[in-house]
């Protein structure tokens, strides 16, 4: 059967079951798992699937997907991104570093920074940047996401208004063409609106399948931020809109 009979199958599975995987897919079609795992690259490049660890899903604009398989979603990507971003970062600064993934990336890159003061509500951050004994880190208080070891809540924000930080790094769920950045946890999205309050610049970390998926929660928009640091060329109206904005955009290698 050729790919172009085998996708729209792919899809109609996918509606039906929720999820497929390689495995189930390869003995479906008597094909090699390398043959589906193009097959779902595809659809996923097109915005029809998302990937997954071991197959793929439906897009959802309302629930993200789950926290192991978001870390191994373009990963190779979200690494690209996280160098370029920690590479603008300047040493003996004040930094604030959400949650997500490719803020984690982030902080793995910044584990040789000198004289960082990073504040996080993300234990997976924190307890990358324990390793480097040049930053202090600081944790804000918050109620404790199990999912992703994020801290959300009013008592994080509160802890965040304490402070002035020279820069912050988040992340998103999502990135509207209209510019504007999308999340799916209100509260999360509470925090993140905050972090950017108190900071002097922020970044934003996003790679490409950000920009073909939908969130509820709006966190802000593009023009307020003054560096987006992605792996692929925005569209036409986005990237004229980013300069209509000042909005920096650095691709990744």
């Amino acid at each position: 059967m050729s790919q172009s009979f085998r996708l729209p199958e792919i899809l109609d599975i996918a509606r039906r079951d929720g999820k497929v995987t390689v495995e189930h897919l390869a003995e479906h079609f008597g094909v090699t798992h390398q043959t589906v795992r193009r097959d779902l690259t595809e659809l996923a490049e097109s915005g029809r699937l998302e990937r997954v660890h071991g197959g793929a899903m439906l897009p959802s604009s309302t629930t993200n997907i789950g926290y192991e398989d978001r870390r191994a979603l373009n990963s190779e990507a979200k690494h690209a991104i996280a160098q370029a971003c920690a590479a603008a970062i300047p040493e003996s600064i004040s930094v604030f570093l959400n949650l997500g993934t490719s803020t984690e990336a982030v902080a793995r890159e910044l584990l040789r920074h000198r004289d960082l003061m990073v504040a996080t509500n993300n234990m997976n951050v924190a307890n990358i940047l324990a390793g480097n004994p040049n930053c202090q880190v600081i944790v804000t208080g918050g109620m404790l996401r199990r999912s992703d070891g994020g801290l959300v809540g009013n008592l994080t924000s509160q802890t965040i208004q304490q402070f002035k930080f020279d820069l912050a790094v988040i992340g998103c769920s999502a990135v509207d063409q209209d510019g504007d950045v999308l999340d799916y946890d209100v509260q999360e999205v509470g925090v993140s609106q905050t972090i950017i309050q108190r900071t002097r610049r922020t970044f934003l970390v996003a790679d490409h399948s950000k920009f073909r998926r939908s969130a509820p929660a709006r966190i802000t928009s593009l023009a307020e931020i003054d560096t987006l640091f992605t792996d692929a060329p925005l569209g036409p109206t986005l990237a004229t809109r980013c300069e209509e904005w000042n909005t920096k955009v650095v691709l990744a290698e």
